[in-house]
């Protein structure tokens, strides 16, 4: 596993568990950095930060892209892949999109349901088609 992919599964672990717990993710990743507990991979926060910055926009691609799901439906982990994914498509620039679609992939289906590769890859593969009208 590479350093951006351990990266972005300890960033899906905050964003899930700050949702979970009804926290802000950002504060929870502050947390953790003050009191020790990592990450250790400054792309782990860079991932946590953009998700939250732009998450309003991210979902609403999201619920505009995941044709009869609305988010509240998705399992929780799917909701969150697709938000790092979505995130790394539309806003990072150093991303290949297929590594963001790919990497997404990999995280769900090692941490979700056996449906949940094709919905992902569906869903990421439509925000990156229309990528350059959607930010």
């Amino acid at each position: 596993m590479t350093a951006r992919s351990k990266a972005r599964k300890r960033a899906l672990d905050i964003l899930f568990a700050s949702e979970m717990r009804g926290e802000d993710p950002v504060q929870a990743l502050e947390t953790a950095v003050a009191a020790g507990e990592g990450p250790t991979n400054p792309y782990t926060e860079v991932l946590v930060r953009g998700v939250q910055q732009h998450r309003a926009r991210i979902d609403e691609v999201l619920a505009d892209y995941a044709q009869g799901w609305t988010l509240d439906r998705m399992p929780a982990v799917d909701r969150n892949v697709l938000r790092i994914g979505a995130y790394e498509l539309l806003w990072s620039e150093d991303v290949p999109a297929e590594v963001a679609v790919s990497e997404a992939l990999g995280l769900v289906s090692d941490l979700s349901t056996d449906d949940s590769p094709a919905f992902v890859n569906g869903v990421l593969g439509a925000v990156q088609r229309d990528r350059a009208h959607l930010v």
